[in-house]
């Protein structure tokens, strides 16, 4: 187990690979998951670059610190992170929330981004009273209450089938998060707006998303990608909010394409 203390909480990680070797990839968890939704994508990138998983505070075996959090807190633990590491320049590559991280950590820190992967997430996700019902849902009745709507968003149908178990570990996954991290979470997004900030993105960019995403839909994600300088736009299909699950394969591919090309590689 790979741990640190950074600004007073203790965040789990998991570093495959030695940073002054390889290209850097960062991976940032969803709301409600940690590290391990990564696993198959990491298993089939870690030949080729060094690779950083991490619990975002609140989830995982992370710390939850105070809360509620605003994105610029979980970016300057991610900041810190990766300076503790020695990491000078890396692709980060955000889902949902971890994409507003990654646009808070280029705005906030650009000399630690080469380019930005932003995967079902959006420059605003949802509106505050979205947010709001959801943090009163979970604060009243626990993360359990809302589970099964979220997970519909999550995953297909083809995945929410009762035969697969995965399904039921990822559920297990959601529900065993601290409220109070998911809640101080919920918060930063309803906060965050990264609209303008899109605009002055001057990395490379791939804005991806699973064609039946019912959390940051297509279209949303599309807009996005609309927002910013010469962004590249994919759609993986048979896939919901989370493809590093259900189409690790195929999402592994996209990702080559972006990595190896001239844009990010120059």
């Amino acid at each position: 187990m790979q741990v640190t203390r950074l600004n007073d909480i203790t965040i789990h990680y998991r570093l495959i690979g030695a940073v002054a070797e390889k290209p850097v990839l960062v991976f940032i968890n969803s709301l409600g998951t940690d590290f391990r939704i990564w696993g198959d994508v990491a298993a089939c990138l870690s030949d080729q670059y060094a690779i950083l998983l991490y619990d975002k505070r609140g989830h995982g075996l992370s710390d939850i610190g105070q809360v509620p959090y605003a994105i610029e807190d979980l970016a300057t633990d991610l900041a810190g992170l990766l300076d503790l590491l020695a990491v000078k320049s890396a692709i980060i590559c955000g889902l949902s929330v971890g994409g507003l991280i990654a646009q808070s950590l280029y705005q906030r820190r650009p000399d630690l981004v080469r380019a930005l992967v932003l995967a079902d997430t959006a420059h605003k996700i949802g509106t505050a009273e979205m947010w709001a019902a959801r943090i009163a849902a979970i604060e009243a009745h626990g993360i359990e209450a809302v589970a099964d709507a979220v997970l519909e968003r999550w995953f297909t149908p083809a995945f929410r089938r009762p035969e697969n178990v995965a399904f039921a570990c990822y559920r297990n996954m959601l529900i065993r998060q601290p409220v109070p991290g998911y809640v101080g979470t919920c918060a930063a997004i309803r906060d965050a707006d990264y609209t303008e900030a899109a605009r002055r993105i001057a990395v490379p960019v791939l804005c991806l998303v699973g064609d039946q995403d019912g959390s940051t839909p297509p279209d949303l994600v599309r807009s996005t990608a609309g927002l910013i300088p010469g962004a590249r736009f994919e759609v993986i299909r048979d896939a919901g909010h989370i493809p590093c699950v259900e189409q690790p394969e195929a999402l592994t591919r996209a990702l080559l394409s972006f990595f190896k090309s001239p844009e990010t590689n120059r």
